[in-house]
């Protein structure tokens, strides 16, 4: 089992997210990561947090991992969403408004300006990122 931690901002999303049926509006079902030793498999349960390692830590829920694939984010002036394409898989590249804007809206947030503020702030100065996007459905 793997354990993530969010922004309290995206609580609401991500419990939302946890219902069982389709992506909508308002829903969170993935989460964009820097490397490490060890990510979720697909297949693995998750456990989802906000506040972890401090007093007000709480768990949102559990759900299944189904993806955990490269993504880069190219948030300068041409920007761009980069998911898979390492270790010889198709990439989807994801350059016009309509799409970063969806891709936005499926990590939490409502439009790509919003995604690129809240990095902004988090990373100044990130133009780019390469990371894993973990994607996850509710448990059965």
């Amino acid at each position: 089992m793997v354990a993530y931690s969010f922004n309290k901002r995206f609580a609401d999303r991500i419990v939302a997210g946890l219902e069982p049926g389709p992506l909508l509006p308002g829903m969170k079902r993935q989460t964009i990561r820097a490397p490490r030793k060890r990510h979720a498999r697909p297949g693995e349960e998750l456990q989802l947090y906000v506040g972890m390692r401090t007093l007000s830590c709480r768990l949102l829920g559990r759900a299944i991992c189904t993806a955990c694939v490269p993504v880069t984010l190219i948030l300068g002036r041409q920007p761009s969403v980069i998911v898979g394409g390492e270790d010889g898989g198709l990439a989807q590249i994801i350059t016009d408004t309509p799409g970063l804007n969806e891709f936005a809206h499926y990590d939490g947030f409502s439009n790509w300006a919003d995604l690129c503020g809240f990095w902004a702030d988090a990373h100044p100065g990130l133009l780019e990122f390469r990371g894993v996007l973990i994607r996850w459905e509710p448990r059965p």
